[in-house]
């Protein structure tokens, strides 16, 4: 089973060699699903009919020297909010335990028409509204670097299936961080792009002006591959838009000469787990050692707009849940009937502030960064939280409380975390970069220098094999 420990890059490259079959990888994957899942709980419907048949069409695909696209023949985990056709989509809730849909979300169809198998639908926090992945109706989704630790969410279940290797790939949603707060929190790698560059057609709604989809992965290169699939303009999300993203042909940098990271204390370091910290500032030392010029920046205006990020989410996310609501109630966690009591308490007037709030710091925004090439600091600022340990009532705040991701959805600007170290309890860090709109590529190449110099993916993979002798 040692090609589960493979990166996609390094699984896809020995699949066009032949090296590895499609099969192999689905078998492999299978296996150790079925080994560490039941501890995990990473899935909540793992397709093994489905991949096997998959796979073998794939091999025989490949055999005629057809070769669909860059995932071909790669296991590739899906949350549970993404429709997949024939398979049924939860998105984490009781109401639709039983949903089968009759087409595939838009980012699972480019995966498909890459070559991707989709091993399983990954478990998540309930509707995806929550950053502890606890869920009260599929099970507590846990930490492989620490079983009696969250993994963050509300992707918690397709960050633990990367990070165990239980997949090549996953991909995510993200409201307020929930691709980059579980990445950071499980030692992966998580991008959200820039706002309509992926379309969320097929994709249960939390925030329809906050919500992304995006690719988690083991590395940098493997994220990026991800995001090239899945990106480009789709006329049935009425928010996509047809930016520039081409990301397939990004350098490796062998330095980081030339470029300028802004450093915003305010906000982006409040909070901090001492513990935490101490990982931060060798990173960012690192990255100083790399020749990146570092900068302080301020952004006026920032606690008025996380504000209004609440007000918008919660008034948005009340507004698409309400006909359930009047039919379903009973069947919806504690934690979740909470979150819409806020959101049944916002005026439309509080609303409509609040996008005007948000236009005008996000211009702001754009003028504050125009001179750097990101934004840089944590993304989580805490450790995971022991499972079980935090009340309903104040699951509404965890995702402001554990990280600093929700500034990058209020701007709708693109964020990637990276591994950065350990804390002394052996739980990861993840280092957040905030670029402007449309430079992912900008990011990702930041990012893949910064990790070839260290050794955070050697020490995934380790605790991976140890995983397995444990189990």
């Amino acid at each position: 089973m040692s090609e589960v420990f493979l990166s996609l890059v390094e699984a896809a490259e020995q699949v066009r060699s032949k090296k590895i079959s499609p099969r192999e990888l689905v078998e492999g994957t299978l296996q150790r699903i079925e080994r560490l899942n039941p501890r995990l709980n990473a899935y909540i419907t793992v397709q093994e009919q489905e991949a096997r048949e998959e796979a073998s069409r794939l091999e025989k695909e490949l055999m005629q020297g057809k070769v669909r696209g860059p995932l071909h023949g790669i296991p590739i985990a899906v949350k549970d909010n993404l429709q997949t056709r024939g398979t049924r989509t939860t998105s984490g809730s009781k109401i639709f335990a039983e949903w089968i849909p009759d087409e595939d979300a838009t980012a699972v169809r480019k995966l498909k028409e890459a070559g991707a198998i989709i091993i399983g639908k990954a478990n998540l926090h309930e509707f995806a509204m929550g950053a502890t992945s606890e869920n009260p109706h599929y099970g507590v989704i846990r930490n492989p670097w620490n079983l009696e630790k969250i993994p963050g969410g509300s992707s918690g279940g397709s960050a633990v299936a990367v990070a165990a290797c239980l997949a090549y790939g996953a991909l995510g949603t993200d409201t307020a961080g929930s691709i980059r707060l579980p990445a950071a929190m499980c030692g992966i790698t998580g991008i959200k792009a820039t706002y309509g560059l992926v379309s969320r057609h097929g994709c249960f709604p939390f925030s329809w002006s906050l919500d992304h989809v995006g690719p988690m992965a083991r590395t940098v290169k493997d994220t990026a591959v991800l995001l090239e699939v899945i990106a480009g303009y789709d006329e049935r999300d009425p928010s996509s838009c047809t930016g520039r993203y081409d990301l397939a042909g990004f350098r490796s940098r062998e330095d980081l000469q030339g470029v300028r990271l802004g450093l915003m204390k305010k906000y982006l370091f409040e909070g901090m787990d001492p513990a935490v910290g101490q990982v931060i500032d060798r990173a960012i030392e690192r990255l100083r050692e790399l020749g990146a010029e570092i900068v302080s920046l301020e952004l006026s205006g920032l606690d008025e707009a996380l504000q209004s990020l609440r007000v918008i989410a919660q008034a948005e996310v009340f507004s698409i849940h309400e006909p359930l609501l009047e039919k379903f109630a009973d069947l919806y966690g504690d934690d979740v009937k909470f979150r819409f009591r806020f959101g049944r308490q916002q005026t439309a007037a509080a609303y409509l502030n609040a996008q005007r709030i948000r236009r005008r710091f996000i211009a702001h925004a754009k003028e504050v960064l125009a001179n750097v090439d990101a934004l840089l600091g944590p993304t989580n600022v805490r450790q995971p939280y022991t499972i079980g340990t935090v009340p309903p009532e104040e699951a509404i705040n965890n995702m402001f409380t554990l990280g600093k991701t929700p500034l990058a959805n209020i701007l709708g600007f693109p964020s990637l975390t990276i591994p950065c170290g350990f804390t002394e309890d052996g739980l990861p860090v993840g280092l957040q970069l905030i670029g402007k709109p449309f430079s992912e590529k900008r990011l990702v190449e930041i990012a893949d220098c910064y990790e070839r110099t260290e050794k955070w993916v050697a020490n995934l993979i380790e605790m991976n094999r140890n995983m397995g002798e444990r189990t």
